[in-house]
């Protein structure tokens, strides 16, 4: 999955393709590089971030999701609002990424199902200006930051089928960096398998965030600077792959994917070239 952020403050790319024409020739171009998936956020939910009004989202992404289904893109869009989900799928959008899972606007889980769209539920516990506040878990007598997560996001999963939406449109986030420390952090990544209990498919959003600059902090403590810590992220994308991961979500495409091409290889499975971009939204739609 890759990341097309429309934002003038994302932390790691705000601001560099807050123009259609531009995020759309971004968008292209990962698709070029092995991606299968497009999404596309209009809200920055860095910590601390500011959320837009609802017609700003707006403005931001429905062209961008409209330019890039038009040539054959397979997008999702992220977003926590049910307005914003509605014109995304009307524009061609095949799946919601939501990071709230459907807390912050339960109304979003009635237009996925309505839509027979496919739906991501992410761990969430607050919007960005407090979700550092609440990261607070039981103890690892009580199962500890993994089995709180998996059992929220078992919740907002039942919250999902109540609504309509089925089970095969669904996959879950364990929401790395979201009212979690960098601690919490990787005790979820080692503790993946535990998710497999919900029987979902899992995306893992590790791409460029805090806790990677932490652990690649220089020798007085400054954390790496955002744009250079991808070769960590590949390394998390490979073990993923070998973890069967349904998907990771990225900023920068080609590395991931030579990553996974790797995976495949030392299994002994296939992993051909990327098909073509129409190819690719009509094997999708089909299944």
């Amino acid at each position: 999955m890759g990341v097309v952020n429309v934002t003038p403050d994302s932390f790691s790319d705000g601001g560099l393709y807050a123009e259609v024409e531009t995020a759309v020739a971004h968008g292209l171009e990962m698709l070029e590089q092995g991606a299968d998936l497009l999404d596309i956020g209009g809200e920055s939910t860095r910590p601390g971030a500011t959320r837009p009004v609802v017609a700003d989202e707006l403005a931001r992404v429905v062209p961008v999701i409209s330019g890039l289904t038009a040539a054959g893109a397979l997008v999702s869009v992220d977003t926590m609002r049910a307005e914003v989900a509605e014109a995304a799928l009307a524009a061609g959008a095949v799946l919601v990424n939501d990071v709230s899972g459907g807390l912050a606007d339960p109304d979003i889980l009635k237009v996925v199902a309505e839509h027979d769209a496919a739906y991501v539920a992410m761990h969430w516990r607050a919007h960005a200006s407090e979700m550092q506040q609440r990261a607070t878990y039981s103890g690892p007598d009580q199962g500890g930051v993994v089995g709180d997560v998996r059992a929220e996001l078992g919740a907002r999963v039942e919250a999902a089928l109540a609504a309509g939406i089925r089970l095969e449109r669904l996959a879950i986030d364990p929401g790395l960096g979201f009212a979690k420390t960098a601690d919490h952090n990787w005790e979820l990544l080692a503790g993946l398998d535990a998710f497999e209990e919900l029987g979902l498919p899992i995306l893992v959003g590790s791409s460029r965030k805090s806790f990677l600059g932490s652990l690649l902090a220089d020798a007085d403590g400054t954390p790496r600077p955002v744009l250079d810590r991808e070769d960590a992220n590949v390394a998390l994308t490979t073990l993923a792959g070998v973890l069967g991961v349904w998907t990771v979500r990225v900023h920068e495409v080609r590395g991931s994917v030579d990553a996974l091409r790797v995976v495949a290889r030392w299994q002994g499975r296939s992993f051909g070239p990327a098909v073509g971009r129409s190819e690719r939204a009509g094997r999708v739609e089909e299944e």
